[in-house]
């Protein structure tokens, strides 16, 4: 089905006049503001083809952003009952708000965002390739399209998070390559690729590619090989976005030690144990026990009014503290 031109004739009263559509004079485009926005898509395709891994901050924001974005604007198209109501203004305004904080929950969560990354990469190789097949195959039934492109998505998911550095830089490469492809779609002005999958979709016939078209093409697969090779032989080479946030997760945990070893006492002090109580009667002065004993040596049959002690503790040394036995078991006098 593929041609290499397209003639359309036209019968303005007398004669037939031919008009070649894949005349790529013709079909180039020069308006500013689009033409500013290629620039800048063009621009961050090549970023991503070349340097995605090293930036893989910015590369999980983006894979939220862009799934978070197109989620909504395919609800503006299939609800335009719920959001006629709303004005462009706003509607730019929401899809912008959710744009940003999906990406920014991708950007923290990188679990989550490399299971978009890896449903975008499988949906990028099976769209390219079921446009490529429809040019020689019909796709009627709606479901086999639908059917690969989910296959190939969840297929492509799984083995990013098994492998996450090889698939992240594969995912890089492949969406830097079609988004330089479709940029120079878009200059070559036919802007031919999107209204392939449209009518894909929508179970039209499509339009056969011209020469350029095949060229455009082709720069994907070109693009995304060389993408791989330049990321894996240099620029990926010692990055490792796991061991980033193994050396973050460990310089916060030194951190958090080093606060609380500052709040810790310096000097470690044994804690004593509690002190014996002392009642009154317990305790003697040593004078009075040293009298005590005199008179009792020196008169032997003296008596005082000590009628009974029975296991008294004695501090000899008051000021010191030392306590010793009275007597033991002294016996009872009588006067």
């Amino acid at each position: 089905m593929a041609v290499s031109s397209l003639y359309v004739t036209e019968e303005p009263g007398a004669g037939l006049v031919e008009v070649d559509i894949c005349a790529l004079k013709n079909n180039v485009r020069c308006e500013f503001i689009p033409s500013a926005v290629c620039s800048v898509c063009l621009s961050f395709g090549l970023i991503y083809c070349f340097l995605g891994y090293r930036c893989f901050k910015m590369v999980m924001f983006f894979s939220g952003f862009m799934f978070a974005s197109s989620a909504v604007l395919l609800f503006y198209h299939n609800e335009p009952e719920f959001t006629s109501q709303l004005r462009e203004d706003t509607k730019a305004g929401i899809c912008l708000g959710v744009a940003v904080l999906c990406g920014l929950f991708t950007m923290v969560v990188s679990t989550l965002g490399l299971v978009l990354s890896g449903l975008q990469l499988g949906s990028l190789l099976s769209l390219s390739m079921l446009v490529v097949v429809a040019q020689f195959q019909s796709l009627s039934p709606m479901w086999v399209p639908l059917c690969a492109i989910l296959a190939a998505s969840i297929t492509a998911a799984v083995f990013t998070l098994q492998w996450q550095r090889l698939f992240s830089i594969f995912y890089t490469a492949v969406f830097g390559a079609t988004t330089v492809m479709l940029c120079a779609d878009y200059v070559a002005g036919a802007f031919v690729l999107p209204y392939q999958v449209y009518d894909m979709f929508c179970q039209l016939a499509p339009r056969p590619f011209c020469w350029f078209n095949w060229a455009i093409a082709g720069i994907c697969p070109v693009l995304s090989i060389i993408g791989v090779l330049v990321q894996w032989r240099f620029t990926a080479r010692g990055v490792s976005h796991t061991e980033a946030a193994h050396k973050k997760q460990k310089k916060h945990g030194t951190k958090q030690k080093c606060r609380e070893g500052r709040r810790r006492p310096q000097a470690y002090r044994q804690r004593r144990h509690p002190p014996l109580k002392r009642y009154a009667g317990d305790v003697l002065a040593p004078s009075y026990l040293h009298k005590l004993q005199e008179r009792q040596l020196g008169t032997g049959s003296s008596t005082s009014s000590v009628s009974t002690i029975t296991h008294t503790l004695i501090d000899f040394n008051f000021e010191t503290g030392s306590m010793v036995p009275l007597t033991a078991a002294s016996p009872i006098f009588t006067v």
